[in-house]
């Protein structure tokens, strides 16, 4: 069992240029197909965190395949809807700098604090569903105003960017109390 979750996240990763495949294929039900793969991703990102907390098992590994899985199927989907005109390019580049953020923040965490990064919170996981909602919603019902589209991509994007605000929080108390506990050197480096 101490693989399982490595597995599933490798899974998740081949999922995405399947995803993209499905998506841009001829079939008339491209559509809901692309959004079960995309469904069967999410629940994969479940599954993975299931298995891991269940059996107690974390590698070096799994912290970077799980997120990894996570990052490139939201930016397949955020890139294919967009090419698709769903969705306007300024959503796919808000999303992406979000993303480099919490990416280097992490590393920057990792590196001077020698810490673990903070798993997510209720911020971060229902900006994840609310944002796996939005983009199965336009998925599906591609003849939706323009206006809506846009309204519920911000509102998805609001939320991506007040879970990261969050977790800015956290790196910042975490390097705080690493200098309280007298490593300023590993964190002024």
């Amino acid at each position: 069992m101490k693989f399982v979750p490595n597995i599933i996240s490798v899974f998740r990763i081949c999922l995405v240029p399947v995803f993209i495949l499905v998506y841009f294929s001829d079939d008339t039900n491209n559509n809901l197909y692309a959004v079960l793969i995309y469904a069967i991703a999410a629940f994969s990102d479940f599954l993975d965190g299931f298995f891991a907390r269940k059996f107690q098992v974390s590698s070096n590994v799994g912290k970077v395949l799980d997120p990894l899985g996570d990052k490139l199927m939201t930016i397949a989907v955020m890139v294919c809807i967009t090419i698709d005109g769903l969705i306007p390019l300024w959503a796919v580049l808000l999303v992406g700098v979000k993303e480099l953020l919490m990416g280097v923040g992490g590393l920057v965490l990792h590196k001077k604090a020698h810490a673990d990064i903070p798993p997510s919170n209720l911020i971060g996981k229902t900006a994840t569903v609310v944002f796996f909602l939005v983009c199965v919603t336009l998925m599906l019902y591609r003849s939706i105003s323009n206006w809506i589209s846009i309204l519920l991509i911000s509102v998805a994007i609001g939320l991506t960017f007040l879970a990261l605000v969050s977790y800015l929080i956290k790196y910042v108390k975490i390097m705080k109390s690493m200098e309280r506990a007298g490593n300023p050197k590993e964190i002024s480096e």
